[in-house]
């Protein structure tokens, strides 16, 4: 599968997971999963199967890299997955813990809902072109 079109997508901020859900899903044409917790994410990525993972970096009760931790464990993260954080907090010393993580890229907050999904598209390529 060559093109993106199942998101999953982990938000612990309701207003934030609407605002993305109209973003990926109404404007961008993706098929989205939205989780507002890690815990429901490791429960329904399997059955959903995203080709891209994004998670929010700060969480109650699992933030972004424990999600991501988990999902490795329960080996929900495939080969060609790719896997993006997003965070308000961009600093090259994250940047550079993320990758080592196994994050593709880190995407910031605030982001523009018109350009989101074509951000993810752009973000997919690179990995699976």
């Amino acid at each position: 599968m060559n093109t993106l079109e199942k998101v999953l997508y982990v938000e612990d901020d309701p207003d934030i997971r609407e605002i993305a859900t109209l973003a990926l899903g109404d404007i961008g044409g993706l098929t989205v999963k939205v989780c507002e917790s890690g815990k429901q994410a490791l429960k329904e990525v399997d059955a959903f199967g995203p080709q891209l993972i994004l998670l929010d970096v700060m969480m109650p009760d699992m933030n972004g890299p424990e999600t991501l931790q988990a999902l490795h464990h329960q080996n929900s993260v495939r080969a060609s997955t790719v896997v993006a954080f997003m965070t308000a907090k961009v600093h090259s010393d994250d940047l550079i813990k993320y990758r080592e993580m196994g994050v593709n890229d880190v995407i910031a907050k605030p982001f523009d809902p018109m350009t989101l999904a074509d951000e993810l598209r752009s973000l997919w390529r690179r990995f699976n072109g």
